[in-house]
């Protein structure tokens, strides 16, 4: 844990910097504006999930139990004919955007975290700005960007959506990167 006695100032400035660029990324950014679209009879959904009594939680559709074959050819036959997907069902109440934010910001902490141990460890001391900018950005756009991709290949998030998280990724990475790059000690 010595890393963090270094790198603290690195860690807090780049996880702040990062969380205000998301921030201002989700708020006023032109590329997400047409990411969601309205599912056709929103209010008959809604009710319909109401009255089934679907809770909180993920959800796939259809669903096969693979342990029974027929069950499974059943559903494959379902899924082929579609629509198929996942569906995300939050908790009840109002959206808790406070919540939501300390968790980002949590998030990004984290990373961070990481990404000091990584450089720490990978003997980035007494080395160049271009040098810690180039494995720090490296991994921070790794850490920010590719967990998503299995969603698009497994799950069927539009690839347009992956892409422009990708956007979003690069401009955390290279805010990152700059950040560790500025402040890592030499």
């Amino acid at each position: 844990m010595e890393f963090i006695g270094h790198l603290w100032l690195p860690i807090v400035l780049a996880t702040v910097i990062a969380f205000v660029a998301s921030s201002i990324v989700w708020m006023a950014g032109p590329h997400h504006k047409k990411e969601f679209t309205p599912v056709p009879d929103g209010d008959g959904l809604q009710a319909f999930l109401r009255k089934a009594g679907v809770g909180p939680g993920g959800y796939m559709f259809p669903h096969g139990d693979r342990s029974d074959k027929a069950a499974w050819a059943e559903a494959m036959k379902k899924y082929a004919e579609g629509p198929s997907g996942l569906l995300y069902v939050a908790p009840k109440g109002a959206m808790n955007m406070g919540a939501m934010m300390g968790k980002q910001l949590l998030f990004f902490l984290f990373t961070n975290v990481c990404l000091a141990f990584l450089g720490w460890h990978a003997g980035l001391d007494h080395t160049t700005y271009r040098h810690v900018f180039g494995i720090i950005g490296t991994a921070a756009f790794m850490a920010y960007f590719f967990a998503a991709i299995p969603e698009s290949i497994w799950f069927g998030r539009p690839w347009r959506n992956l892409w422009m998280g990708g956007i979003d990724a690069l401009f955390y990475a290279l805010l990152t990167a700059g950040t560790f790059g500025w402040l890592w000690p030499r």
